[in-house]
């Protein structure tokens, strides 16, 4: 039987095991067979969805591997918007409406509200958070 999913992540890109284990608990649960309808990237979790973050050359790039995710199995990249603008996190119609000179939201994640989060809750069958 095939599940549809939400992950929650609330840990940074680097630092803490959480987005990491976020991202490999996803691989495991497409390749069996389920559905990843969302991630909703929440507060020090913004940072998965930072265009800026750069890691070195040899280390694993969480937030190019989240996009990649997104891209091959339609899986919504939620960023809350209220947690985002805290940590310098904006778009191209956040930096415009705030007069800042450059949007750094990875391409493939959304800003969206809380309202997403509740929606994925009652529309999936499991949220998991990390």
């Amino acid at each position: 039987m095939s599940l549809s999913y939400t992950l929650v992540v609330t840990g940074p890109a680097y630092g803490t095991q959480r987005a990491t284990s976020a991202w490999q608990f996803a691989q495991a649960l497409i390749a069996r067979g389920h559905k990843l309808e969302s991630v909703f990237f929440y507060q020090e979790g913004i940072s998965n969805a930072n265009q800026l973050v750069s890691p070195a050359s040899d280390e694993f790039d969480l937030v190019r591997a989240w996009q990649r995710l997104a891209e091959q199995q339609g899986t919504v990249l939620n960023v809350c918007v209220a947690a985002a603008l805290r940590r310098g996190v904006v778009d191209e119609q956040e930096a415009a409406l705030r007069q800042q000179t450059a949007a750094n939201l990875q391409p493939g994640f959304v800003l969206s509200g809380l309202g997403s989060l509740a929606e994925a809750m009652l529309t999936c069958d499991r949220v998991m958070q990390f």
